[in-house]
């Protein structure tokens, strides 16, 4: 028998004779799963990308990532146009940048060929003259080592041509390559036309957008008008409540009368004349005047009030009319000269008391530069018209009589009105009867679908549950569902259509279940539905797929064709679960794999979903031990002026080596600090170690105002002014001069709220810190942040110095970036120089202050600690 099993196997040598076949298999394989994946992100930057030379940029990295495509173009071009265009070309040797080429000139060349035949074509250094003679093209531009070119095509029709080529003997292309362009071409076509047209649609809809704030423009320009004039209609409203309602003494009632007058016209000076019962002289019941503080009643002359007085009508006086009405004896020549003095402007109204004229109102004013206009002329004549009749209703205010027969006629309309308001009450409260019903139908629906919400369907849900453990062989399960794509459909189409894509998707998902099924939103675009008594699991399968399906049918929306699509997570209610939290919680994460396995699937909840869960929690416990017990790594490293050679700062940064997963990412490191809400706390920690970094050199000697400390602070620290006050205070009561700090700010974490920030930057600055905006480039690179931001340095992103070597776009940005900081007065720093390579170009191209392994290596806290001298280079 052992002879037998010995003859089964296979023996070393065969053995080590399959293993080249082996890794060529697995090599295979890997090569597929790579270009799979390509394809996949070539998708998602078509979703994505919404400027198409954005996209030209990340398809030439994709494909870099597959092949040496270091020299690389894409030239598009439609039978009938003139030019071939070159929306993207990047070129060792010929021009960096070529927008467009006549075709009679280029159809001639290799790019020409394609775009006309249709064909790919390889070139090599050995074949290039034969394919040229034969296929009748010539090279433009420097000649190929080797080149690989293929056609751009939209069904059977040619609309461009995407070329790779090699100018280095050492890099030749081998057939796989061919096959990869050729496999990936038809892709990146689909992809450009969805940019494209993203791209009209988003131009159309900025074009909408300017229309729309022209008209805003012009609304605006209306709604202040008119408040204007709805603020005159208010001020003569008031007036007319005062003189409706005046009780008490009459100054008071002229005097709020001066004030509301101050607020329609410039009223510094006021007063009121009254004719006493002998029509003989005139009484002030109010004067206010910036030159005579009191005046005295005095008999009729030829004074301004008295000239009102004769013409029974207002009038509108100033010096330039003056001494005609002097010279007509209108008025007397000391009056006229008093005006002239003062440059008096004068107006008064009478007052009218059942077509009698019993007093003149006035206003004037003092100096050049205040003179009134028959606007004003007609305000104070509507204004007389009130006094008038607040002085009538004070006269009949003594007919006691009238008064009682008004109070009488007062009770019995408030008898009434009593009545009404009983009426009135009961209807209120049938009313409110109808809102409590009401209210409870929206204590538990969705407002907008109109279905359960999370409340209703948990109730539900506990009731299964209970069900499920009191008779084991009822069957139960949840469906948790998630729309694919529905924030695009929000961002590009507005919130009203995406309100539109959810009522549609609750009727469509309420077809694929049985009556007595329980459908809820728990808000935003997730559903869930709870399976009442089916018989098999298949059961629950066939909804999963019958819901994926309907809604991967696409919806139309102002006849728009949109896609969308579902993650189905499905957890299946057995003995042992206690609450409805617990059962939509493992439907959840069972989502969330879908999702993450390639969504538009169900998958079912397993306890190994769980065992994950956990473990990110166990983690995330860890690090809250570690800040608590401030176990983190924390190291320095420095920033260096080339020219001067010496340190312009040191930036603290802390690491975590966890004690079984060992060193843990920087970019994992902030995940766990951001979803257990403790970045302040980390911001705080980094705040503590730097400053005991600082107040140990300041006992090293007296230069320690030139170290400086940075740390790079979390965008939470900025979005409360309160947090901000805080770190300004932590910074004072440390006795840590601000000058000696620098803050950095991750260009990324300002993208999300960078409108929110400015003025908490603001505040940083005015305290004297130090203000670095870090990662420059790794985002939008958004000029906005070097024109409105104080940022007294740049960090530009690390991996444009990683490539400054082999990259002139990318050395080119730099040189850039250093212009510009010249005119706003910030300086540019080069962080990640890990060779001398890199440190001779950023040098040659005029950076002077720059950071890296090259430079000098971290340092850590503990032998920072254990200086005995300030650190110099």
């Amino acid at each position: 028998m052992t002879e037998d099993c010995n003859a089964g196997q296979l023996t070393v040598e065969e053995l080590r004779e399959l293993i080249p076949q082996l890794q060529q298999l697995t090599e295979k394989y890997k090569r597929s799963e790579h270009i799979q994946r390509a394809l996949f992100d070539i998708s998602e930057l078509a979703g994505s990308i919404s400027e198409l030379s954005r996209l030209y940029v990340a398809i030439h990295e994709i494909i870099g990532q597959f092949m040496n495509a270091q020299n690389f173009f894409v030239a598009l071009y439609e039978k009938d146009d003139e030019f071939v265009e070159f929306p993207y070309f990047v070129d060792q040797f010929d021009e960096s940048v070529i927008k467009q080429i006549p075709a009679k000139d280029l159809l001639g060349g290799i790019a020409g060929y394609i775009l006309k035949s249709g064909q790919h074509l390889v070139l090599t250094e050995e074949n290039f003259e034969k394919e040229s003679k034969e296929r009748n093209f010539k090279a433009i531009g420097k000649t190929p080592v080797d080149l690989i070119g293929v056609p751009l095509k939209r069904g059977n029709r040619v609309i461009g041509a995407m070329v790779v080529q090699s100018y280095d003997k050492a890099v030749r292309y081998v057939k796989d390559e061919l096959d990869l362009l050729l496999f990936v071409s038809q892709h990146i076509v689909n992809a450009l036309d969805r940019v494209k047209s993203r791209e009209l649609t988003e131009q159309t809809i900025r074009e909408r957008t300017k229309q729309l704030r022209e008209i805003n423009d012009e609304l605006q320009e209306e709604i202040l008008e008119r408040q204007k004039v709805e603020s005159l209609q208010q001020a003569l409203f008031e007036i007319s409540e005062i003189a409706a309602s005046v009780e008490g003494e009459m100054s008071d009632f002229y005097a709020s009368l001066h004030d509301i007058l101050a607020r329609l016209l410039s009223a510094p000076n006021c007063y009121v004349a009254i004719i006493d019962e002998k029509q003989s002289s005139l009484e002030f019941p109010y004067y206010s005047d910036e030159i005579d503080d009191v005046v005295n009643s005095r008999p009729l002359s030829n004074g301004l009030t008295e000239f009102v007085l004769r013409s029974g009508k207002a009038e509108l006086i100033d010096p330039d009319r003056v001494n005609d009405l002097a010279a007509q004896n209108e008025l007397d020549q000391k009056t006229a000269d008093n005006m002239i003095k003062h440059t008096n402007s004068w107006i008064g109204s009478p007052l009218y008391v059942d077509g009698v004229i019993s007093g003149v109102i006035a206003v004037q004013t003092y100096g050049k530069d205040s003179k009134y206009t028959l606007k004003d002329l007609e305000l104070l004549k509507f204004v007389s018209h009130h006094i008038a009749v607040a002085i009538e209703r004070k006269r009949a205010a003594e007919s006691i009589q009238k008064y009682n027969m008004q109070l009488s006629r007062k009770v019995r309309e408030r008898t009434d009105e009593l009545h009404q308001t009983n009426l009135y009450l009961k209807k209120q409260i049938e009313e409110r009867k109808d809102i409590e019903l009401k209210l409870i139908h929206d204590a538990h629906h969705d407002a907008l679908t109109n279905l359960p919400n999370r409340v209703m369907f948990n109730s539900r849900l506990e009731l299964a549950v209970a069900n499920k453990n009191r008779y084991p062989e009822h069957q139960f399960a949840v469906l948790f569902i998630d729309l694919d794509r529905f924030k695009q459909i929000n961002d590009s189409l507005g919130h009203h259509a995406g309100d539109m894509f959810l009522v549609e998707v609750a009727k469509r998902i309420s077809k694929c279940i049985r009556a007595h099924d329980l459908l809820a939103r728990l808000g935003g675009d997730e559903f869930v539905i709870l399976l009442d008594s089916f018989d098999d699991f298949n059961d629950v399968e066939e909804v999963a797929n019958r819901i994926i399906q309907t809604l991967a049918i696409p919806f139309q929306f102002d006849n728009k064709e949109m896609y969308s699509g579902a993650s189905i997570g499905i957890s299946n209610i057995e003995q042992g679960y206690k609450t409805a939290d617990e059962l939509i919680r493992d439907a959840d994460a069972a989502m969330y794999q879908a999702k993450a396995l390639g969504r538009g699937r169900f998958v079912l909840f397993d306890t190994s979903m769980r065992q994950k869960l956990l473990e990110e929690l166990e983690l995330e416990n860890e690090f809250r031990k570690t800040l608590n017990n401030q176990h983190f790594d924390s190291q320095i490293q420095a920033v260096v002026n080339f020219q001067t050679n010496r340190i312009l700062y040191h930036e603290f940064f802390v690491r975590w080596i966890h004690p079984t997963i060992g060193k843990i990412k920087r970019e994992q490191f902030w995940k766990v600090a951001q979803s257990s809400g403790l970045t302040v706390e980390i911001d705080n920690f980094m705040l503590e170690q730097a400053s005991k970094v600082l107040q140990h050199w300041r006992t090293l000697g007296e230069s320690e105002a030139t170290q400086k400390i940075a740390i790079n602070l979390s965008i939470s620290h900025l979005s409360q002014s309160r947090l901000v006050n805080q770190i300004i205070e932590r910074v004072k009561s440390a006795q840590i001069d601000p000058s000696n700090l620098v803050f950095e700010f991750d260009e990324n974490e300002l993208n999300h709220r960078s409108q929110f920030m400015l003025p908490a930057i603001k505040k940083l600055k005015r305290s004297g810190v130090i203000l670095v905006l870090d990662n420059f480039g790794s985002g939008l690179a958004s000029l906005s942040y070097l024109y409105s931001y104080p940022f007294d340095y740049v960090k530009i992103d690390h991996k444009f110095v990683k490539s400054i070597t082999r990259s002139k776009r990318n050395y080119n940005l730099i040189r850039s970036v250093l212009a510009i900081s010249s005119q706003l007065s910030f300086k540019l720093i080069a962080e990640g120089i890990e060779n001398e390579d890199q440190y001779n170009a950023l040098v040659e191209a005029g950076c002077t202050l720059g950071q890296g392994h090259y430079i000098q290596s971290p340092i850590s806290m503990t032998a920072i600690l254990a200086q005995d001298s300030l650190p110099t280079r």
